[in-house]
């Protein structure tokens, strides 16, 4: 995509999240899906404003967004290109008025995402990224920043955790790793700390599903890191029924094996 066409995904995820903060300054309702996770107007608001967009923008790109309706597979696994959306990632950390939610935008090309947008709406920061044009960090609308990751693990290891998500298996990941830093983050904001070197190592070693994770996956990667599954393969999209994606790891010292430490 042209520089042009990023901004225009960037202005997108910013629109999105002026009408989620314009909702979030409000007592608003909190209804269940069918999974038992939280869904909130903004959630539908920001849904709205980003798949009209993108509709506008690229009409003949099928679009995949967490409050979609249901497209079935014999439909979805022709998709070669395709938008895939999270309107609100951390409905958890929205509800709970933390500020540790974005708006996650990501074009998917033969299963790997290539493009990736993830703002965060309170404290107005955008990540981007596209696969070979490197990654960036933008407070509001300021001159966008070059990020990396940390090519060489610090000491002690900094590994970003969820605040609303820790179980037996990340424990026991942290025992076998030693001596490390916990920081602490909601949503896709964690991958994004490891995008710009503020964090080693990602373990998630729950559940996710794939709008939770691509637009920050093509950010880690433009950014030089690396999102794998537990056996150090790449985090694909699209290849099966289900949208969920396997345990995995985000990470930028490549020279660690840190399936070892799972």
């Amino acid at each position: 995509m042209t520089l042009a066409d990023i901004r225009k995904i960037n202005q997108i995820a910013r629109d999105a999240g002026k009408a989620i903060l314009a909702i979030y300054e409000q007592d608003f309702d909190v209804s269940e899906k069918e999974d038992l996770s939280p869904l909130t107007q903004a959630d539908l608001a920001s849904h709205r404003i980003i798949t009209t967009a993108l509709a506008e923008l690229t009409p003949e790109t099928p679009i995949l967004s967490e409050e979609s309706t249901f497209v079935p597979w014999e439909e979805r696994r022709h998709w070669r290109r395709y938008w895939l959306v999270d309107p609100l990632d951390g409905t958890r950390e929205f509800v709970k008025r933390n500020g540790e939610f974005t708006v996650n935008i990501a074009l998917v090309e033969d299963h790997a995402p290539v493009l990736g947008v993830v703002h965060a709406p309170v404290p107005d920061i955008t990540w981007f990224g596209e696969k070979g044009k490197g990654a960036f960090r933008q407070e509001g609308t300021g001159k966008p920043e070059p990020i990396h990751v940390a090519e060489s693990c610090a000491s002690p290891v900094r590994v970003a955790g969820s605040r609303s998500h820790a179980g037996d298996s990340l424990k026991r990941f942290l025992e076998n790793l030693g001596e490390h830093e916990i920081v602490s983050m909601g949503s896709s904001l964690k991958l994004c700390l490891v995008a710009e070197g503020k964090a080693d190592i990602y373990p998630r070693l729950g559940p996710t599903s794939e709008w939770d994770t691509a637009a920050a996956q093509a950010v880690v990667e433009a950014a030089g890191g690396k999102v794998t599954d537990t056996a150090m393969h790449p985090l694909g999209y699209n290849r099966k029924e289900s949208l969920l994606n396997p345990h995995f790891l985000v990470f930028g010292d490549q020279t660690i094996d840190w399936t070892a430490y799972l």
